[in-house]
């Protein structure tokens, strides 16, 4: 993979230009932004954004009345079977074209998602799509495809999406998440994932690309009239190793959307910190985190099975201090035994984080199988446990200082059922990729920062690292 590395080392710099293009550009683009999210780690590149952790009318209504132009709804539907994705995305979709004819306010729609290409493609953006046509009379162009998430180190180059490992590029379809048995896929081109994913609807020669040269070289008109040509909903992959190549896409796609084309964006994180025109902050620290006054340790939530996070932990455990306890979530098969560890488990937070200490939560990491043709079984049992997982945060008394959730599904129960958070507000990062919370009024601990850690992001001793700031 080192000619990969070399390619990109080659790539001509951005000029001062481009910043200049889109200071032209990107002031008179006033459109309500709605990032939709599979799961809570898509904040993970902005700060002074809010988030809603649900899709009711009243709360559509209060994201276009929101003063910041930028506004998170945690739809967590990468957990959802494909009948509750379609019927939340249809509701969601709904709500958001009775508001903005109502109040007459246009608005760009993200739908954003995993950087390693999990989650309910393309069945999320097609819903939106056929119900925002049905409600609202107008034909979506085109879909943008950009994947790109520069703290995860997640590249697409030549029209392939690599995983950063190391100094390493990874296809992403030879890595563990192309494994993944929910949302699995074999291709490492987008092209060919595309048509792999919508099983030929939209074939791989007729996708548009928008290349690293034609970025480089800032090619904006050519760029602009490949997206003005789109019809169809016809699929558009951009190539990116930088926020500068974003930008650049970016100015050429404001343009288009100024000439009236519409469109809808599966993305990662990098690219809504970039049309949402968020600076870059400093990563946070413990005076900006944890409340002084508080002398209650914190509480760190373990239920990613991904290699990574089975390192991460481990490494962990090289913390003085904390007090580490495995929820042997196998017996959720037996239902008093299970019961039994739930209280063992609840009395040893509460006691040690009432004495100061940290507790590290964590679910046995041999993951539960039980066998062919057992996956519906298997999901209810999966849903248990991680109940448990949540009830194990809302029973913690007293509040702890701080709350580690780790893992996407994982920290968007905890943030939602365990916390009770309505509405929270993005603080900003903890390390790459790692965003904060600060839980709202309405919370069950009003005030404290949430870590939301995804399974998949950090290096081997980034959690070590985090927890050790907290800590000191």
């Amino acid at each position: 993979m080192a000619n990969i590395a070399e390619q990109v080392q080659q790539l001509p710099n951005y000029s001062e230009e481009l910043e200049k293009l889109w200071q032209q550009e990107r002031p008179s683009f006033t459109q309500k932004i709605i990032v939709l999210d599979d799961d809570p780690t898509g904040v993970q590149t902005v700060h002074g954004i809010p988030v809603f952790t649900d899709w009711s009318l009243e709360t559509i209504r209060a994201v276009f009345h929101e003063e910041r132009q930028m506004v998170f709804l945690l739809t967590n539907s990468r957990s959802f079977s494909p009948d509750e994705t379609r019927k939340v995305h249809t509701d969601i979709a709904e709500r958001i074209a009775k508001v903005s004819t109502e109040m007459k306010l246009p608005f760009l729609l993200i739908s954003r998602g995993d950087s390693t290409l999990r989650g309910h493609y393309p069945l999320e953006t097609e819903v939106l799509r056929e119900t925002l046509e049905s409600n609202m009379g107008q034909e979506i162009d085109g879909e943008i495809i950009l994947p790109f998430f520069k703290e995860g180190g997640r590249e697409t180059i030549g029209d392939i999406h690599y995983v950063k490992q190391g100094g390493d590029y990874v296809p992403a379809g030879e890595t563990e998440f192309a494994k993944d048995r929910m949302f699995g896929f074999q291709s490492n081109d987008l092209k060919q994932w595309i048509a792999e994913k919508t099983e030929g609807a939209y074939p791989a020669d007729n996708v548009v690309s928008i290349s690293l040269e034609e970025l480089r070289s800032l090619s904006i008109d050519l760029i602009a009239d490949k997206l003005f040509r789109l019809s169809s909903f016809q699929k558009v992959v951009v190539n990116a190793v930088s926020e500068d190549d974003v930008k650049a896409f970016s100015i050429a796609l404001l343009r288009a959307i100024a000439k009236g084309k519409r469109f809808l964006f599966r993305t990662a994180a990098s690219f809504t910190k970039v049309i949402g025109d968020v600076s870059s902050k400093p990563y946070l620290t413990k005076s900006e985190l944890v409340n002084e006054a508080s002398n209650n340790g914190g509480l760190i939530i373990v239920g990613s099975h991904v290699q990574k996070t089975t390192d991460q932990l481990n490494e962990l455990r090289h913390v003085s201090g904390i007090h580490f306890i495995e929820f042997d979530c196998h017996l959720v098969q037996n239902g008093n035994e299970f019961t039994d560890e739930q209280a063992r488990i609840q009395q040893l937070i509460n006691q040690k984080i009432s004495e100061g200490q940290t507790v590290c939560v964590y679910t046995s990491r041999q993951r539960l199988d039980l066998g062919e043709g057992r996956k519906e079984e298997e999901l209810a049992l999966s849903v248990s446990i991680s109940d448990a997982m949540t009830r194990f945060v809302h029973n913690c008394n007293p509040s702890p200082s701080y709350v580690i959730a780790k893992g996407g599904i994982t920290s968007s129960d905890v943030g939602t059922k365990g916390l009770g958070v309505k509405k929270a507000e993005v603080m900003g990062q903890v390390a790459p990729g790692v965003p904060v919370w600060q839980t709202g009024p309405e919370s069950r601990f009003p005030g404290i920062p949430y870590i939301i850690f995804p399974g998949n992001v950090g290096e081997v001793d980034t959690l070590k690292k985090v927890v050790q700031e907290l800590e000191s």
